[in-house]
Protein backbone atom coordinates (compact mmCIF):
# COMPACT_ATOMS: atom_id res chain seq x y z
CA UNK A 1 0.00 0.00 0.00
CA UNK A 2 1.31 3.43 -1.20
CA UNK A 3 0.30 6.70 -0.69
CA UNK A 4 -0.24 9.55 2.01
CA UNK A 5 -3.13 6.99 3.75
CA UNK A 6 -0.70 4.40 4.20
CA UNK A 7 1.24 5.29 7.54
CA UNK A 8 -2.41 5.54 9.08
CA UNK A 9 -3.56 1.68 7.80
CA UNK A 10 -0.60 0.55 8.59
CA UNK A 11 -1.39 1.55 12.21
CA UNK A 12 -4.87 0.59 12.07
CA UNK A 13 -3.92 -3.07 10.87
CA UNK A 14 -1.40 -3.05 13.57
CA UNK A 15 -3.74 -2.53 15.89
CA UNK A 16 -6.47 -4.67 14.35
CA UNK A 17 -4.18 -8.06 14.83
CA UNK A 18 -2.97 -6.98 18.34
CA UNK A 19 -6.27 -7.18 19.23
CA UNK A 20 -6.96 -10.88 16.97
CA UNK A 21 -3.45 -12.32 18.35
CA UNK A 22 -5.27 -11.28 22.03
CA UNK A 23 -8.13 -13.66 20.80
CA UNK A 24 -10.38 -11.49 19.47
CA UNK A 25 -11.04 -13.06 15.99
CA UNK A 26 -13.67 -10.32 14.91
CA UNK A 27 -10.58 -7.94 14.32
CA UNK A 28 -9.26 -10.07 12.39
CA UNK A 29 -12.22 -10.25 9.98
CA UNK A 30 -12.23 -6.44 9.95
CA UNK A 31 -8.45 -6.69 8.77
CA UNK A 32 -8.88 -9.86 5.52
CA UNK A 33 -12.41 -8.56 4.65
CA UNK A 34 -10.93 -5.60 3.06
CA UNK A 35 -8.28 -8.00 0.97
CA UNK A 36 -10.80 -10.80 0.15
CA UNK A 37 -11.80 -9.67 -3.51
CA UNK A 38 -8.43 -8.92 -4.53
CA UNK A 39 -6.91 -12.10 -3.29
CA UNK A 40 -9.64 -14.14 -4.77
CA UNK A 41 -8.50 -12.38 -8.29
CA UNK A 42 -4.99 -12.86 -7.27
CA UNK A 43 -6.17 -16.61 -7.05
CA UNK A 44 -7.81 -16.62 -10.41
CA UNK A 45 -4.99 -14.97 -12.38
CA UNK A 46 -2.38 -17.53 -10.69
CA UNK A 47 -4.95 -20.78 -11.25
CA UNK A 48 -7.18 -19.67 -14.02
CA UNK A 49 -10.08 -21.36 -12.15
CA UNK A 50 -12.77 -19.74 -10.68
CA UNK A 51 -13.43 -22.99 -8.25
CA UNK A 52 -10.02 -22.88 -7.20
CA UNK A 53 -9.47 -19.63 -6.51
CA UNK A 54 -12.76 -19.50 -4.26
CA UNK A 55 -10.96 -22.64 -2.18
CA UNK A 56 -7.71 -21.39 -1.97
CA UNK A 57 -8.67 -17.92 -0.70
CA UNK A 58 -10.69 -19.75 2.52
CA UNK A 59 -7.29 -21.76 2.56
CA UNK A 60 -5.39 -18.56 2.77
CA UNK A 61 -7.39 -16.86 5.41
CA UNK A 62 -7.69 -20.09 7.41
CA UNK A 63 -3.61 -20.13 7.11
CA UNK A 64 -3.07 -16.72 8.23
CA UNK A 65 -5.71 -16.98 11.39
CA UNK A 66 -3.73 -19.99 12.24
CA UNK A 67 -0.17 -18.12 11.59
CA UNK A 68 -1.53 -15.06 13.94
CA UNK A 69 1.41 -15.90 16.71
CA UNK A 70 4.16 -15.90 13.50
CA UNK A 71 3.12 -12.47 12.18
CA UNK A 72 5.89 -10.11 13.68
CA UNK A 73 4.77 -6.97 11.54
CA UNK A 74 8.47 -6.68 9.48
CA UNK A 75 6.46 -6.55 6.04
CA UNK A 76 2.53 -5.41 5.19
CA UNK A 77 -0.76 -7.14 6.07
CA UNK A 78 -0.90 -6.86 2.19
CA UNK A 79 2.04 -8.58 1.43
CA UNK A 80 1.99 -11.13 4.31
CA UNK A 81 -1.39 -12.50 2.95
CA UNK A 82 -0.10 -12.35 -0.76
CA UNK A 83 2.81 -14.53 0.51
CA UNK A 84 0.51 -17.16 2.12
CA UNK A 85 -1.79 -16.83 -0.80
CA UNK A 86 1.22 -16.86 -3.69
CA UNK A 87 2.78 -19.82 -2.43
CA UNK A 88 -0.32 -21.83 -1.83
CA UNK A 89 -1.16 -21.23 -5.86
CA UNK A 90 1.86 -22.38 -6.21
CA UNK A 91 1.92 -25.16 -4.47
CA UNK A 92 -1.63 -26.43 -6.21
CA UNK A 93 -0.17 -25.54 -9.64
CA UNK A 94 2.79 -28.16 -8.91
CA UNK A 95 0.10 -30.97 -7.49
CA UNK A 96 -1.64 -30.01 -10.57
CA UNK A 97 1.62 -30.98 -13.33
CA UNK A 98 1.61 -34.55 -11.91
CA UNK A 99 -1.82 -35.07 -13.14
CA UNK A 100 -4.01 -35.05 -15.85
CA UNK A 101 -5.96 -31.85 -16.46
CA UNK A 102 -9.85 -32.73 -16.34
CA UNK A 103 -11.96 -31.28 -19.25
CA UNK A 104 -15.88 -30.90 -18.75
CA UNK A 105 -17.83 -33.38 -20.73
CA UNK A 106 -19.22 -31.37 -24.04
CA UNK A 107 -22.99 -30.66 -24.06
CA UNK A 108 -23.78 -32.91 -27.15
CA UNK A 109 -21.76 -35.43 -29.08
CA UNK A 110 -21.08 -33.14 -32.65
CA UNK A 111 -18.17 -33.75 -34.12
CA UNK A 112 -16.90 -29.99 -35.15
CA UNK A 113 -15.78 -28.75 -38.54
CA UNK A 114 -11.88 -29.05 -39.47
CA UNK A 115 -10.80 -26.28 -37.32
CA UNK A 116 -8.37 -23.03 -38.80
CA UNK A 117 -5.49 -24.28 -36.81
CA UNK A 118 -4.56 -26.55 -33.67
CA UNK A 119 -4.08 -24.56 -30.40
CA UNK A 120 -2.45 -24.91 -27.34
CA UNK A 121 -5.40 -25.99 -24.80
CA UNK A 122 -5.99 -23.39 -22.47
CA UNK A 123 -7.52 -24.45 -19.01
CA UNK A 124 -9.33 -21.11 -17.95
CA UNK A 125 -12.90 -20.72 -16.63
CA UNK A 126 -14.40 -17.17 -16.61
CA UNK A 127 -14.46 -14.92 -13.57
CA UNK A 128 -17.77 -13.13 -12.97
CA UNK A 129 -17.41 -9.03 -13.07
CA UNK A 130 -19.43 -9.15 -9.87
CA UNK A 131 -16.57 -10.56 -8.13
CA UNK A 132 -14.58 -7.70 -9.32
CA UNK A 133 -16.58 -4.90 -7.06
CA UNK A 134 -14.10 -3.99 -4.06
CA UNK A 135 -10.59 -4.90 -6.08
CA UNK A 136 -8.43 -1.57 -6.09
CA UNK A 137 -6.94 -0.42 -9.27
CA UNK A 138 -3.51 -0.18 -9.02
CA UNK A 139 -3.23 1.92 -12.56
CA UNK A 140 -2.74 4.89 -10.39
CA UNK A 141 0.52 3.58 -9.17
CA UNK A 142 3.76 3.86 -11.42
CA UNK A 143 4.46 0.62 -10.64
CA UNK A 144 1.72 -1.00 -12.42
CA UNK A 145 2.03 -1.91 -16.23
CA UNK A 146 -1.79 -3.14 -16.08
CA UNK A 147 -4.88 -2.01 -15.23
CA UNK A 148 -7.25 -4.22 -12.72
CA UNK A 149 -9.95 -5.22 -15.14
CA UNK A 150 -7.28 -4.89 -18.28
CA UNK A 151 -5.16 -7.57 -15.94
CA UNK A 152 -8.48 -9.88 -16.28
CA UNK A 153 -9.41 -10.13 -19.62
CA UNK A 154 -9.43 -12.98 -21.67
CA UNK A 155 -6.37 -12.11 -23.94
CA UNK A 156 -4.18 -11.28 -21.05
CA UNK A 157 -5.61 -14.72 -19.02
CA UNK A 158 -4.88 -16.73 -21.65
CA UNK A 159 -1.42 -15.49 -22.15
CA UNK A 160 -0.93 -15.65 -18.13
CA UNK A 161 -1.11 -19.36 -18.39
CA UNK A 162 0.48 -19.95 -21.00
CA UNK A 163 3.84 -18.68 -18.80
CA UNK A 164 5.12 -20.99 -15.84
CA UNK A 165 3.93 -20.76 -12.65
CA UNK A 166 7.06 -18.66 -11.07
CA UNK A 167 7.04 -16.24 -14.53
CA UNK A 168 3.63 -15.85 -13.89
CA UNK A 169 3.39 -15.16 -9.77
CA UNK A 170 6.74 -12.69 -10.24
CA UNK A 171 4.29 -10.57 -13.64
CA UNK A 172 1.01 -10.67 -11.39
CA UNK A 173 2.87 -9.66 -8.27
CA UNK A 174 5.19 -6.61 -10.23
CA UNK A 175 3.24 -5.11 -12.95
CA UNK A 176 -0.26 -6.04 -11.57
CA UNK A 177 -0.14 -5.40 -8.05
CA UNK A 178 2.70 -3.14 -7.96
CA UNK A 179 4.73 -4.61 -5.24
CA UNK A 180 8.37 -3.83 -5.51
CA UNK A 181 10.93 -6.29 -6.45
CA UNK A 182 12.59 -6.44 -3.02
CA UNK A 183 8.64 -7.34 -1.71
CA UNK A 184 8.49 -10.06 -4.42
CA UNK A 185 11.72 -11.87 -3.78
CA UNK A 186 10.66 -11.94 -0.16
CA UNK A 187 6.96 -13.44 -1.43
CA UNK A 188 8.58 -15.96 -3.42
CA UNK A 189 11.69 -16.65 -0.90
CA UNK A 190 14.16 -15.88 -3.60
CA UNK A 191 16.40 -13.53 -4.77
CA UNK A 192 15.82 -9.71 -6.72
CA UNK A 193 17.76 -11.06 -9.43
CA UNK A 194 15.98 -14.26 -10.25
CA UNK A 195 12.65 -11.66 -9.89
CA UNK A 196 13.95 -9.49 -12.76
CA UNK A 197 15.14 -12.23 -14.90
CA UNK A 198 11.25 -14.12 -14.57
CA UNK A 199 9.59 -10.76 -14.90
CA UNK A 200 11.72 -10.10 -18.26
CA UNK A 201 11.38 -13.27 -19.95
CA UNK A 202 7.13 -12.87 -18.95
CA UNK A 203 6.99 -9.22 -20.37
CA UNK A 204 9.03 -10.55 -23.36
CA UNK A 205 5.94 -13.29 -23.64
CA UNK A 206 3.06 -11.39 -22.88
CA UNK A 207 3.65 -8.77 -25.24
CA UNK A 208 4.08 -11.14 -27.76
CA UNK A 209 0.81 -13.14 -27.42
CA UNK A 210 -1.60 -9.72 -26.60
CA UNK A 211 -2.55 -7.04 -29.28
CA UNK A 212 -0.82 -3.39 -28.26
CA UNK A 213 -3.80 -0.97 -28.49
CA UNK A 214 -6.35 -3.03 -28.27
CA UNK A 215 -8.05 -2.30 -25.15
CA UNK A 216 -8.46 1.40 -26.58
CA UNK A 217 -10.64 0.36 -29.46
CA UNK A 218 -12.95 -1.43 -26.80
CA UNK A 219 -16.61 0.00 -26.05
CA UNK A 220 -16.33 1.40 -22.56
CA UNK A 221 -18.48 -1.18 -20.29
CA UNK A 222 -22.47 -0.32 -20.35
CA UNK A 223 -21.89 2.38 -22.96
CA UNK A 224 -24.43 2.99 -25.65
CA UNK A 225 -21.67 1.36 -28.54
CA UNK A 226 -21.67 -1.69 -26.50
CA UNK A 227 -25.25 -2.14 -25.58
CA UNK A 228 -26.12 -1.59 -29.10
CA UNK A 229 -23.50 -4.20 -30.38
CA UNK A 230 -24.86 -6.79 -27.80
CA UNK A 231 -28.89 -6.15 -28.54
CA UNK A 232 -27.79 -6.77 -32.37
CA UNK A 233 -26.04 -9.92 -31.69
CA UNK A 234 -28.56 -11.00 -29.10
CA UNK A 235 -31.32 -10.95 -32.11
CA UNK A 236 -29.39 -12.60 -34.96
CA UNK A 237 -28.65 -15.12 -32.56
CA UNK A 238 -31.46 -16.24 -30.86
CA UNK A 239 -33.47 -16.05 -34.70
CA UNK A 240 -30.68 -18.48 -36.28
CA UNK A 241 -29.56 -15.59 -38.29
CA UNK A 242 -25.94 -17.20 -38.98
CA UNK A 243 -24.96 -14.00 -41.83
CA UNK A 244 -26.52 -11.82 -39.13
CA UNK A 245 -24.00 -12.96 -36.59
CA UNK A 246 -21.11 -13.15 -39.23
CA UNK A 247 -21.70 -10.00 -40.24
CA UNK A 248 -21.29 -8.20 -36.72
CA UNK A 249 -17.62 -9.96 -37.01
CA UNK A 250 -14.01 -8.40 -37.87
CA UNK A 251 -12.83 -10.17 -40.93
CA UNK A 252 -9.86 -11.71 -38.36
CA UNK A 253 -12.49 -12.67 -35.78
CA UNK A 254 -11.14 -16.39 -33.96
CA UNK A 255 -13.59 -18.70 -31.85
CA UNK A 256 -12.50 -20.42 -29.37
CA UNK A 257 -13.38 -23.43 -26.82
CA UNK A 258 -11.22 -23.70 -23.71
CA UNK A 259 -9.99 -26.25 -22.99
CA UNK A 260 -10.31 -27.41 -26.50
CA UNK A 261 -7.49 -26.94 -28.66
CA UNK A 262 -9.53 -25.40 -31.77
CA UNK A 263 -9.57 -22.21 -33.09
CA UNK A 264 -11.68 -20.76 -35.59
CA UNK A 265 -10.77 -18.02 -37.63
CA UNK A 266 -12.59 -15.86 -39.53
CA UNK A 267 -16.15 -15.18 -40.48
CA UNK A 268 -16.30 -18.52 -43.04
CA UNK A 269 -15.01 -20.47 -40.47
CA UNK A 270 -16.80 -19.28 -37.26
CA UNK A 271 -20.09 -19.34 -39.96
CA UNK A 272 -20.05 -23.51 -40.75
CA UNK A 273 -19.14 -23.65 -36.81
CA UNK A 274 -22.40 -22.09 -35.96
CA UNK A 275 -24.32 -23.94 -38.85
CA UNK A 276 -23.41 -27.76 -37.44
CA UNK A 277 -22.00 -27.54 -34.10
CA UNK A 278 -24.22 -25.64 -31.24
CA UNK A 279 -27.60 -27.53 -31.07
CA UNK A 280 -26.86 -29.08 -34.78
CA UNK A 281 -26.54 -25.26 -36.22
CA UNK A 282 -30.48 -24.92 -34.76
CA UNK A 283 -29.11 -21.56 -33.03
CA UNK A 284 -33.17 -20.07 -32.80
CA UNK A 285 -33.24 -23.29 -29.83
CA UNK A 286 -30.94 -20.98 -27.79
CA UNK A 287 -31.81 -17.82 -25.36
CA UNK A 288 -28.92 -15.51 -24.12
CA UNK A 289 -29.04 -13.95 -21.16
CA UNK A 290 -26.87 -11.11 -20.37
CA UNK A 291 -24.07 -10.84 -18.31
CA UNK A 292 -20.08 -9.86 -17.71
CA UNK A 293 -17.20 -12.19 -17.52
CA UNK A 294 -13.76 -10.73 -17.28
CA UNK A 295 -14.55 -7.67 -17.80
CA UNK A 296 -16.37 -8.50 -21.48
CA UNK A 297 -19.52 -8.73 -22.05
CA UNK A 298 -20.85 -12.19 -22.11
CA UNK A 299 -24.03 -14.26 -22.18
CA UNK A 300 -25.38 -17.65 -20.43
CA UNK A 301 -26.55 -19.49 -22.78
CA UNK A 302 -29.84 -21.70 -22.54
CA UNK A 303 -31.18 -24.74 -25.14
CA UNK A 304 -34.66 -25.07 -25.23
CA UNK A 305 -36.33 -28.08 -24.74
CA UNK A 306 -38.17 -28.98 -27.66
CA UNK A 307 -40.37 -30.94 -25.83
CA UNK A 308 -40.99 -28.98 -22.72
CA UNK A 309 -40.86 -24.70 -21.73
CA UNK A 310 -37.77 -25.23 -20.38
CA UNK A 311 -34.74 -23.87 -21.59
CA UNK A 312 -31.37 -25.92 -19.76
CA UNK A 313 -27.68 -24.07 -19.18
CA UNK A 314 -25.64 -24.80 -22.11
CA UNK A 315 -22.38 -22.75 -21.44
CA UNK A 316 -20.98 -19.25 -21.15
CA UNK A 317 -20.26 -16.82 -23.77
CA UNK A 318 -18.04 -14.02 -23.84
CA UNK A 319 -17.52 -11.75 -25.91
CA UNK A 320 -14.56 -9.73 -27.43
CA UNK A 321 -15.27 -6.07 -28.75
CA UNK A 322 -13.43 -3.45 -30.79
CA UNK A 323 -15.06 -0.85 -31.78
CA UNK A 324 -18.26 -2.08 -33.21
CA UNK A 325 -17.66 -5.43 -34.20
CA UNK A 326 -17.21 -8.70 -32.22
CA UNK A 327 -12.80 -9.77 -32.70
CA UNK A 328 -13.86 -12.91 -30.26
CA UNK A 329 -16.19 -15.25 -29.09
CA UNK A 330 -15.22 -17.46 -26.13
CA UNK A 331 -17.30 -20.82 -25.44
CA UNK A 332 -16.88 -22.16 -22.03
CA UNK A 333 -18.91 -25.27 -22.03
CA UNK A 334 -18.67 -25.99 -17.88
CA UNK A 335 -21.89 -25.03 -16.53
CA UNK A 336 -20.76 -25.38 -13.03
CA UNK A 337 -19.68 -21.73 -13.07
CA UNK A 338 -23.54 -20.04 -13.95
CA UNK A 339 -23.97 -19.84 -10.01
CA UNK A 340 -20.88 -17.91 -9.48
CA UNK A 341 -22.78 -15.12 -12.28
CA UNK A 342 -25.94 -15.40 -10.31
CA UNK A 343 -27.58 -17.46 -13.64
CA UNK A 344 -29.83 -20.34 -12.63
CA UNK A 345 -29.41 -24.03 -14.15
CA UNK A 346 -33.45 -23.76 -15.68
CA UNK A 347 -34.99 -21.05 -17.60
CA UNK A 348 -38.57 -21.31 -17.57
Amino acid sequence: MTGPGAPRARQVEAELFRRASAGQPEAFGDVVASFRAELQLHCYRMLGSVHDAEDLVQETLLAAWRGLDGFEGRASVRSWLYRIATNRCLNLLRDRGRRPAERPAPPEQVIPPPPTRWREPDFLEPYPDVLLNGVPDMAHDPAARYEAREAVGLAFMVALQRLSPRQRAVLVLRDVLAFRASETAQILGTTEVSVNRALHRARQAIESATSPGQRERVPLPDSAAERDLMARFTTAFEAGDVPGVVALLTGDAVLTMPPEPLEYQGPAAIAQFLSTVPAGGALDRFRLVPARANGQPAFGCYLRDPHAPDAHAYGLMVLTLSSSHVTAITGFADTSVFHFFGLPPTLR
